[in-house]
This record gives C-alpha cells, sequence and structure tokens, in this order.
C-alpha cells in the first residue's frame, strides 16, 4: 500500500495594504481669498494689515484687488492715530510725539519705520519760522518756508515727497481791495494714495478763489466763484473738491464772532459737524432738514467733561482752564487744555473725544508752545492695484 504524503502546509499571509502618503496639512496659503479677507478683518490696525499682506504676494494680491474689502476695513478701523506735530518757533523742523502703544506691535513698528524727524524734507533757510505745518492729512504733513517760499508735501511713513509750487501770481489780478490768502488744504483719497491736491484758498472783498495743485497732472489753476465773505458774519464759505464749486452755508447763530472756540469737521460716516468747546463743556451741532425741508444747523448734544478730564489727568480745574478743539477727524474731537495760556511751565494734557462713543482717551502732555497736528496714518500704496513702484 503505498505511503500517503502528509498534506503541504500553505501559509496565506495578509494581504499587505497599499501605501498611502499621508494627507498634507492644510494651512492658511490654502484658504481662498474672501475667506482670507474675512481674517484680515479682524485685525486691529491698519499697520496689522500691512504686516499680514506683506508677508506672501498671495495675501497682498488678495488686499490689492479688492475694493470691496478696504472699503469695509476704513468702515470698522478708524485712521490709526501715530503722534503728534508741533510747530516750532524758530527755525527747527516741526517736532513729533510718537504714542506709546505696547498692546498693539503693528503701531509701535509703524511709528519706528517712518520717518518722523522729517530727514528727506530739505533743510530750511535760517529765517524765522523754519518749515510750519499748513495741513496734516490722508498721511501727508503740508509743508512751508516762507523764507525760501517753498512748499513740500511729504508722507513720513512712505517717505514720498512732492515740491509743490506757490501759488500764481495772477490769482490776485483785479482783486477789489485787500487780498487775503486763508490757508492751504490737502485734499486725498485712500483708494489713489500718493495722489492728491493742495488747495490754497483766498479772497478779497467781492470774490473767494482757489489755487489747485494736482499731484496726477503736476499743474497749478485758478478756480473761483463770486461769492462775498465776510469774518464778521454767521456763515462759511464751502469748496466742493470734487466739482472744485463755492458754496455758501449758514453757522449757528451762536457761534458768530467766535472762530477761535469751535472747530468743522465730520463724523466716522462722513456727516458735516461743528464741535464747540466752552470751559469743559462741548457743544455739537449737525446739519438737518427743518420743517420747510431747508438744512439747518441743530445743537445736537452738549457733553459735560469737567470729572472725565479731572480724572483722567488728575489734575484740577483751576490748573487746566479750560479744553481747546485742535481738529475733528472721522468722528474723533482732539482737544488739548489750555494751562499754557495762564502759565507757561505748565504742560498741557492732549485728549481724543469720540463722538460715537462719548469716550474720552488721554494721550500724554507736554509743554504746548504751538500749534498741535494730529498724525493719523493714510493708507498705503503697496496694498492698493495700479499703483506703480508700490
Amino acid at each position: 500500500m503505498a505511503s500517503q504524503q502528509p498534506p503541504r502546509l500553505r501559509l496565506r499571509l495578509p494581504p499587505t495594504a497599499n501605501p498611502q502618503a499621508p494627507a498634507a496639512a492644510t494651512t492658511i496659503l490654502d484658504l481662498g481669498a474672501d475667506l482670507l479677507l474675512d481674517i484680515f478683518l479682524r485685525l486691529p490696525s491698519l499697520p496689522s494689515l500691512v504686516r499680514a499682506a506683506l508677508t506672501c504676494r498671495s495675501f497682498l494680491a488678495a488686499v490689492r484687488c479688492s475694493p470691496a474689502f478696504r472699503r469695509s476695513f476704513r468702515e470698522l478701523h478708524q485712521p490709526p492715530l501715530l503722534g503728534l506735530f508741533f510747530d516750532p518757533d524758530g527755525p527747527d523742523a516741526p517736532s513729533f510725539a510718537p504714542l506709546r502703544r505696547r498692546s498693539d506691535p503693528g503701531l509701535a513698528a509703524a511709528v519706528r519705520g517712518a520717518d518722523f524727524f522729517l530727514t528727506r524734507v530739505p533743510a530750511a533757510d535760517d529765517a524765522s519760522p523754519g518749515w510750519e505745518i499748513l495741513d496734516c492729512r490722508g498721511g501727508y504733513l503740508l509743508l512751508v518756508s516762507w523764507g525760501s517760499e517753498q512748499i513740500y508735501a511729504y508722507s513720513p511713513v512712505t517717505r514720498a515727497l512732492d515740491l509743490i509750487p506757490m501759488p500764481p501770481d495772477d490769482i490776485a489780478e483785479g482783486s477789489d481791495g485787500e487780498f487775503v490768502y486763508h490757508g492751504f488744504h490737502m485734499v486725498s483719497s485712500d483708494e489713489v494714495p500718493g495722489s492728491f491736491r493742495v488747495v490754497c484758498l483766498c479772497f478779497d472783498a467781492t470774490q473767494v478763489r482757489a489755487a489747485v495743485f494736482s499731484s496726477a497732472t503736476r499743474s497749478t489753476q485758478v478756480n473761483g466763484s463770486l461769492y462775498s465773505a465776510h469774518a464778521d458774519q454767521a456763515y462759511m464759505v464751502v469748496l466742493d473738491t470734487a466739482t472744485m464749486q463755492f458754496s455758501c452755508i449758514d453757522l449757528p447763530d451762536q457761534l458768530e464772532g467766535r472762530g477761535h472756540l469751535y472747530r468743522a469737521g465730520e463724523t466716522k460716516d462722513g456727516k458735516l459737524c461743528i464741535v464747540c468747546a466752552i470751559h469743559f463743556n462741548l457743544f455739537v451741532w449737525y446739519r438737518r432738514a427743518g420743517a420747510d425741508g431747508v438744512d439747518k444747523w441743530a445743537l445736537d448734544r452738549i457733553f459735560a467733561l469737567e470729572g472725565e478730564v479731572l480724572e483722567a489727568t488728575g489734575g484740577s480745574s483751576d490748573e487746566h482752564g479750560a479744553l481747546k478743539v485742535l481738529d475733528i477727524m472721522d468722528g474723533i474731537v482732539y482737544l488739548s487744555t489750555s494751562e499754557t495760556l495762564k502759565d507757561a511751565s505748565l504742560p498741557c494734557w492732549f485728549l481724543t473725544f469720540c463722538l460715537e462713543t462719548s469716550k474720552l482717551e488721554k494721550l500724554f502732555h507736554k509743554l504746548n508752545d504751538s500749534y498741535v497736528h494730529p498724525y493719523s496714518m493714510g493708507w498705503p500704496p503697496s496694498l492698493v492695484a495700479d499703483i506703480v513702484n508700490p
């Protein structure tokens, strides 16, 4: 009988798993532009947005290509106040007092990186005064040296410097009586940063005129309308910067002849307002349609700030004297106390008051021996598309 062979053992190994590469981690670089910009809206300030946008090309492209995002960001974040400029008494350059905000490293970095010593501005001659600040808007300083008859527009943050011609001589032709220059003003747009116009207002007994310099055309033009402008009357002459047409509006009756007490400005949503300081009270007027449908000034609110000012500064009403309105920008009223009017050795306190939230904030104090100009950061050209050489 044939011997039987033992059955052959067959080992069956488990099927080998097909190795797959681990899934790649999702990073912020994988986010779409809409979601990325939604995250950017939550950044605390414009300098923080600049730092984030310049991290990579895709971030920068998302910000530059979306005007809607930039409008939303400006609605949520007021232009950041970086400090205050003070005019000199002699031939020196204007001095700058920065705000120290350690809670926002972006603001601190913007202050550190800017040219607040104005090193790119040519030195003025030895005549007194030296460089005087004519206006401070949109991140630009408008500087004049009357001795050398030079006007410059300078951005300390971007270090852009533009030479502005003096108003043409023929602007005074045909004037009636004394011809008076009534101030220089900068007009700029966040959507076209680096482009601006400088408007010089002047008048005589019968006319109001304007000399306009445009950075886009690098030329001047003269435009005016026949309006009577008298300092002792209760109205203001207004120049529409879009159409370059003059108009005239009244003032509240209580402010006739009190130009040193009030300032005109705009709220956060662009509404025209007038703020007047009497002692420690702020009076706020807005334009509203009356029963006849005609816009008129209406006193909206009176803010009694003496208690808040004294608590914030630790001083007394005798020491501070009163409040003074320095400027109104984007619904923020810039104020100072008036110690130096009583004693030049006492420092002034500088404060801000928000018309929307009624919040008073203390900035700093120093000797106030000159004109004061709040300096806010303008929208950087590098964050807007179609800007050559950002």
